[in-house]
């Protein structure tokens, strides 16, 4: 039996065979910024289609695996994942692209002889579709008898009926077109029968059945559609092919290399996914049975049982786990936009699902390591950077899961309210996304599993009016430059020695904080890249402006004024920067570009920037890492980089095509766009990156490097902020006097602070044993007297009160009177700054009739909006409402009732 490694292996082998180079997958962060992902495999290969960029392979013909993801924007299947047998957020788009070279013969013949040659599937399961426009719906262009009269011809000689294998399709099956206007062109679709007979004639193609499935469309660009509809021949001719790498083997494993086909033909039952399922089998102790869901009256697919459940559970798991893992690996990590916010919305969704299995703790990162085994050779990216994908992965695992609980929780008290046929109402979906960060589809998902819609229409105006809400809050902060009449660029000039040029005034702008001035020509340079704008002066006619900040506008730059008055327009000027000032924030930029690359030896090529500010007083770097630096990193950073400036290094820059600054090996950051022209920034052989900032001259200049913090900005981005120059020298004395002080109160030596801090330390914990004795004793006191109001309650003594006491307190307590009170039960409340402690405790002997503290305290809970549990004799929990305590009181009243 063959294996997906082996399929795969097997298609590239056939096309390399037949002159094609084979091209490493793209990332699936898109070029094109019109994508959230790269969805298909010609993403990469669009430049070249449109002529933008020389083929750069002879002959032109390349073949690739692509990684994609559809999910979020047009292309998104992540609602139908798990609930079928091959809907997938990540999958493998195997394809063979000519580029001008062979056409449709070729394309053909090559895609017959690999299906029926190598793979080996029965010709006579193959059905092959061809474009026929329908001219009364307006499709474009003719009949495509080329590719028609390709597949007849094939078809007898393999002793096949044309009529029969061959369907033809209309614009929406077999007409392709890049947008509106653009290239174009008709496809050819290769179809495979499923069924166990095989005999169905073509009559199930195109009937969205998994019965007859679509395996390979082949995509002939020959035309470009005219904005007046119109469609004319292209100078050169191409071939895009896409192939569903799991379909395909799906179909070759599932039926036993085409022996039997009366069994599960699934994406999820080989061994691409198989791995994961038994990872997921060992830590969940559940197993996939390969059951499916139907779809309930009201449209949606349920489970009708326990089984069903768990095997969409393993599917979405195992489906989102190769997403998440990808898109880390490629540098796209959940967060708060755009592509980052699906992201994390599939984490969440897995996480959810993971509670259906009896997952409540972290897992989904456990199943990193199997992945990164399996395709780690096809895909090193995976592999080199797993330890940081299982990072990211369990903090945003650990964060959602502090807060699924209680969004949960509300969930099922909303619908507890409702009755058959009503609907979530928007300001509920609302208010758990925006105060429990659950997606939209999240709360859908788990609408459906209860029989309930939700009003989405009015969650959108809801979260429009947020929108509009934040952008009016934005608005009056921001001053509109709209009015500016300058169009011309401003050129900088402050790369060079001279801290001055001659410049003219074009124009002065007036606005409420004051002036600012346009000039032809500048040597400050305005605020970019993280580096902040100039400072520095105007002399004209014998005076003298300030400039406060330089900012940029367009292609303009602004001189904002100390001040009301200004140059006149058309004057002209000598401009200067401050040149102390410039120096401080050369010494920054410089050493932040030491830190960057510091931060990759140090930690891994996972690290990042994602933000930074050079400052003339420090600079501030942001970067990807999901841990915190322990002390002796810092100091192996600070050493590695005040070693560089030690050594003096030359620091050179060049203004390079991007072409040939990325041919040299220069850093960009991920993200950003660049102009053609580009400015290197290369120090020694340590760093090489792109940068329009300021520079000193060599690493020397920089005096002395100091990191003076090191904390979270959000989840997995850290922050380090430091100096350097006499900033740094300056911090370091300030250091060791403050050392200096220390020892003297300690009265011992700067060397041995921490030998005496330890024994102070040891000194402080037996003082605290004492306090924490005497503060049981009373508590123990303070218990005594409380025992006198206990109530009975179905002849059980309970003792059930309202206190004013923090968690630690109320625990102390309600074991002193578990033991104290006999036989009976305990429950205590209190609440602070909005939030509410319970606690419960049951007598051993009560615990053997059935009153568990765990279920009192929970019922409890849920009362308080809140959750929580623990053992038989003794349980905790935390809720947000104290106005509910009576309503828990009730409630647990209730429950020894009915025992």
């Amino acid at each position: 039996m063959l294996s997906s490694k082996e399929i795969r292996q097997s298609y590239f082998d056939f096309f390399k065979s037949k002159q094609h180079t084979l091209v490493s997958s793209a990332s699936l962060m898109p070029d094109s910024p019109n994508l959230l992902f790269t969805n298909a495999g010609m993403n990469q290969f669009v430049p070249i289609f449109l002529g933008e960029k020389k083929c750069p392979y002879t002959p032109g013909r390349a073949t690739d695996t692509q990684k994609c993801i559809r999910a979020g924007g047009k292309h998104n299947d992540l609602e139908d994942v798990g609930m079928d047998t091959y809907h997938h957020t990540f999958f493998e788009m195997l394809g063979n692209w000519s580029f001008n070279d062979y056409f449709k013969k070729e394309a053909i013949e090559y895609a017959w002889e690999y299906l029926t040659k190598v793979c080996k599937i029965p010709k006579e399961r193959l059905y092959a579709t061809v474009y026929q426009p329908d001219k009364s719906s307006g499709d474009p262009a003719d009949f495509d008898q080329e590719a028609y009269d390709i597949w007849a011809d094939i078809f007898k000689a393999d002793g096949l009926d044309p009529k029969v294998h061959i369907v033809n399709g209309d614009k929406k099956d077999n007409f392709w077109m890049m947008g509106e206007t653009g290239p174009c062109g008709p496809c050819t679709e290769l179809h495979i029968d499923l069924t166990p007979a095989g005999d169905t004639k073509g009559s199930l193609v195109n009937m969205d059945t998994d019965k007859c499935i679509e395996i390979w469309n082949l995509v002939f660009i020959q035309m470009n559609a005219n904005p007046d509809g119109t469609f004319s021949d292209l100078p050169t001719k191409n071939v895009d092919t896409g192939m569903g790498f799991e379909r395909l083997a799906s179909i070759i494993l599932n039926t036993k290399n085409f022996t039997d086909f009366n069994g599960i033909i699934s994406n999820y039952e080989t061994d691409i996914f198989t791995p994961i399922f038994d990872k997921l089998t060992d830590i969940s102790g559940k197993k996939y049975t390969s059951t499916l869901p139907e779809k309930n009256e009201l449209g949606y697919f349920v489970a009708a049982n326990d089984q069903e459940m768990v095997d969409i559970a393993f599917r979405v798991i195992a489906d989102h786990i190769r997403t998440l893992s990808f898109s880390i690996a490629d540098g796209i990590q959940p967060g708060n936009g755009d592509r980052n916010y699906v992201l994390r919305r599939i984490l969440r969704r897995a996480v959810r699902y993971g509670r259906t299995i009896g997952l409540e703790k972290p897992f989904f990162y456990e199943l990193v390591d199997t992945l990164a085994d399996q395709m780690g050779e096809i895909f090193p990216e995976l592999a080199k950077g797993r330890q940081h994908v299982k990072t990211v992965i369990k903090s945003e695992e650990e964060a959602f899961n502090r807060t699924l609980d209680r969004g949960i929780n509300l969930f099922e008290s909303e619908i507890s309210k409702l009755k058959k046929g009503d609907s979530i109402s928007a300001a509920f979906a609302f208010r758990l996304a925006d105060e429990q960060g659950f997606p939209l589809d999240l709360t859908e998902l788990m609408a459906r599993e209860q029989g309930y819609k939700v009003d989405v229409d009015g969650f959108e105006k809801l979260m429009n009016e947020q929108r509009d809400r934040a952008r009016a809050a934005q608005k009056k902060e921001i001053i509109s430059l709209s009015e500016i009449k300058t169009t011309e660029p401003t050129e900088f000039i402050g790369y060079e020695e001279d801290n001055s040029n001659e410049a003219q005034v074009k124009e002065v702008i007036k606005m409420k904080n004051g002036l600012a001035v346009i000039f032809d020509s500048s040597v400050c340079y305005p605020e970019m890249g993280g580096q902040v704008g100039d400072s520095g002066t105007i002399a004209a006619g014998g005076k003298l402006y300030q400039i406060k900040d330089t900012q940029k506008n367009g292609d303009a730059t602004l001189h904002y004024l100390v001040g009301d008055e200004a140059p006149e327009e058309g004057e002209k000027v000598i401009v200067s920067y401050d040149i102390e000032r410039r120096d401080k924030i050369r010494k920054n930029h410089t050493a932040t570009h030491l830190l960057h690359k510091a931060l990759q030896d140090l930690l891994g090529e996972h690290v990042e920037q994602k933000g930074s500010l050079v400052a003339a007083d420090y600079l501030r770097f942001d970067f990807s890492h999901h841990q915190g630096l322990k002390a002796d990193e810092i100091e192996k950073l600070e050493l590695l980089i005040n070693e560089k400036v030690i050594l003096n290094s030359a620091v050179e820059t060049h203004l390079k095509n991007i072409d040939e600054a990325k041919a040299m090996g220069a850093m960009a950051l991920f993200g950003e766009k660049y102009d053609d022209d580009v400015r290197v920034v290369k120090i020694d052989d340590f760093s090489l990156e792109l940068c329009g900032g300021t520079h000193v001259k060599r690493t020397g200049d920089i005096g002395l490097f100091k990191i003076t913090s090191e904390g979270s900005v959000s989840a997995g981005i850290r922050r380090i902020e430091a100096i350097t120059g006499m900033d740094a020298v300056k911090y370091a004395l300030n250091s060791n006097k403050v050392l200096q002080g220390l020892a003297g109160d300690l009265k011992c030596k700067v060397d041995t602070i921490p030998e005496r801090v330890d024994k102070l330390s040891s000194n402080a914990k037996s003082l605290q044993k004492e306090l924490d004795e005497a503060k049981s004793k009373l508590v123990a006191l303070e218990a005594d007297s409380l025992l006198e109001k206990a109530e009975e309650i179905n002849g059980i003594k309970v003792l059930m009160l309202k206190v004013d006491n923090d968690a630690a307190t109320l625990k102390d307590m309600t074991h002193s009177l578990r033991k104290k009170i006999g036989s009976g039960i305990v429950v205590f409340a209190s609440s602070a700054n909005g939030k509410v402690v319970l606690t419960s405790g049951v007598s051993d002997d009560l615990t053997k009739q059935g009153f568990k503290a765990g279920e009192i305290v929970s019922i409890a809970a849920k009362q308080v909006g809140g959750g929580g549990g623990g053992a038989p004799t003794f349980a905790q929990a935390g809720g947000r409402m104290p106005e509910a305590i009576p309503s828990a009181f009730k409630a647990v009243k209730e429950l020894i009732e009915s025992k």
